[in-house]
């Protein structure tokens, strides 16, 4: 048995602003449970409070069976950790503490090979093994094979850092699954999976006898694997909670029909309201001249407050109003000219021409180049002219090649960074970067930025610092930056990843109205769809051209 029950959850930020209000739902034994709503309003913030690290201000936790965690760092880990770090981040409290104590003992014997640091170490070992910790160096093995195409003994010191985002997940997704925990809580577990990956995790997800809790907002991973649905609703006073018992299928018209019956509620709540209010005023006219009326007079006060006492029906969840604007400019015809490009060690020489106004999605499997590729474009491109530089200062790492690749005549790179990393944007907060402008964009006014901000549902955290910015913020944030820059050509490292699904849709409508080039990496299928040419990076290193999107390459063949 394996179940998570989540009662009356209050939580407050350290501003003292509401976050959770009274979230409320069950999460039943052996049930794909997902977690979807607005960027913003606590899903993370949930998590965290379910898997312990944080405290609610109010409410109750109450589940049942050990508890496998994902969190949400996982696919961006950047530090010196390693493989076996990472596997050991995913193991229950037990192994993973003897694990640490293993660590710490090699490391006192690299300082000191006396006999009570070699003792130390010894019975480190012997507690390594009796946590299970060899039984699961099997397990371990099976695992980075499957992930990694590596025996655990030869992947287990390769920094983590040298892995893919899809890798990293892939990694301790398997090891989840193969694992003894019962209960699993994922936040996220799709994002910078490749689509195979992504039908493994909606295979894994169907077959497994575990209870999953997840948070998604990829809509096809949703339709295909989550038996029911837990929508956090903003309010005024933070979010409360929705249960929809059905799939992603019948969940659109299930809210919508839900938000119907909530008006009709509230309109006829309203006419009932404006009727007693006449009744009390006329009986108190009346009871001003006739005596006899003063008790009909406080029976309708009575009626009214009681009315009042009651409240009316629950409130129509605040829906977000996120308007993007990419606007863009007129560019040379041909964009992007590449001539026997070659990716080092990564892919085999291609050519190809792209020309302005195309929507091209260029897709693959992880690690096999098409980030650095997007990368290559963000700096220039071959030998850059200065109108070619990127518009923002983001950081972008070189990228080595062979060939050329060119942009064309008044063609300004604007990258979107998969893993939202901006160093130069640290420690600001929204106003004050939109207020101070750089060389690649004017500074904004109190108002216009306050303006801006609202476009992109993004008001409420005007005096936020980025980093302090959910996943789906941060993404946002940075797509309005593109919009202020100029950028005629897009370029999105998985622009979909951590937005929700009201804001993807925004997304996809602002990209339909962008004048200029959008290239774009994406693992998304329902995002794909509307993009017009494909550039797909094969498994045997070639790069070839699709009408279609093509979802089942594999892994790139080469040495490891």
């Amino acid at each position: 048995m394996a179940h998570i029950d989540v009662s009356g959850i209050d939580y407050f930020l350290s501003d003292g602003t509401q976050l959770l209000n009274g979230v409320t739902f069950k999460v039943p034994d052996g049930t794909k449970t997902a977690l979807i709503g607005p960027n913003g309003t606590g899903k993370t913030t949930l998590f965290r409070i379910i898997s312990g690290d944080l405290v609610p201000d109010e409410g109750v936790i109450g589940r049942s069976g050990n508890m496998g965690i994902m969190r949400q760092f996982v696919g961006q880990v950047r530090d010196d950790s390693t493989v076996r770090d990472l596997l050991v981040s995913a193991a229950p409290p037990a192994l993973a503490a003897a694990a640490r104590a293993v660590d710490e003992a090699e490391l006192a014997m690299m300082e000191h090979d006396d006999e009570p640091t070699q003792m130390q170490y010894a019975q480190a070992l012997v507690d390594w093994g009796d946590a299970g910790g060899y039984d699961v160096e099997t397990v371990w093995d099976e695992v980075c094979m499957a992930a990694l195409g590596l025996p655990f003994d030869r992947a287990q010191h390769r920094p983590a850092s040298s892995l893919s985002g899809g890798e990293q997940k892939r990694l301790v997704l398997e090891a989840l699954f193969a694992g003894p925990d019962e209960l699993l809580l994922l936040d996220e577990p799709d994002n910078y999976l490749d689509v195979p990956g992504k039908r493994w995790l909606e295979a894994k997800l169907n077959e497994s006898k575990k209870t999953v809790f997840f948070i998604s907002h990829d809509r096809e991973l949703l339709n295909n694997a989550a038996g029911r649905i837990v929508t956090l609703e903003p309010g005024i006073n933070g979010a409360g909670a929705w249960v929809h018992g059905g799939g992603f299928g019948s969940y659109v018209d299930a809210r919508e029909d839900r938000n119907a019956r909530f008006e009709e509620l509230r309109k006829r709540w309203d006419e009932e309201h404006v009727k007693l209010k006449e009744l009390v005023n006329m009986y108190k006219n009346k009871a001003a001249f006739r005596s006899d009326m003063a008790n009909r007079y406080h029976a309708a006060q009575t009626r009214l407050a009681k009315f009042l006492e009651a409240g009316p029906p629950e409130a129509l969840p605040i829906e977000q109003n996120v308007k993007m604007r990419l606007k863009g400019g007129r560019t040379a015809k041909r964009a992007i000219v590449a001539e026997k490009l070659e990716l080092t060690g990564l892919m085999k020489p291609f050519s190809t021409e792209i020309w302005f106004g195309d929507r091209v999605g260029v897709l693959g499997s992880n690690g096999s180049g098409k980030s650095h590729f997007l990368r290559l474009l963000a700096t220039g491109g071959t030998d850059p002219e200065r109108e070619h530089l990127p518009v923002s200062d983001v950081e972008i790492a070189e990228v080595p090649h062979e060939g050329t690749v060119k942009l064309g005549a008044r063609i300004r790179p604007g990258f979107f960074a998969q893993t939202h990393v901006r160093p130069d944007l640290l420690g600001k907060t929204l106003l004050e970067i939109l207020h101070r402008g750089d060389e690649h964009r004017s500074g904004l006014g109190r108002e216009a930025a306050a303006g801006a901000l609202d476009g992109y549902g993004l008001a409420g955290q005007s005096e936020q610092k980025y980093e302090s910015l959910s996943g789906g913020q941060q993404a946002r944030f940075q797509i309005l930056l593109l919009q202020l820059s100029g950028a005629t050509l897009l370029l999105l490292d998985e622009p979909t990843d951590n937005l929700d699904l009201h804001s993807a849709e925004a997304l996809e409508r602002a990209i339909d109205h962008f004048e200029g080039t959008v290239l774009a990496v994406t693992h998304d299928r329902w995002f794909a769809r509307t993009f017009d040419r494909f550039m797909v990076f094969g498994s045997d290193g070639r790069v070839y051209e699709s009408a279609e999107p093509v979802w089942d390459e594999k892994r790139v063949e080469r040495a490891r």
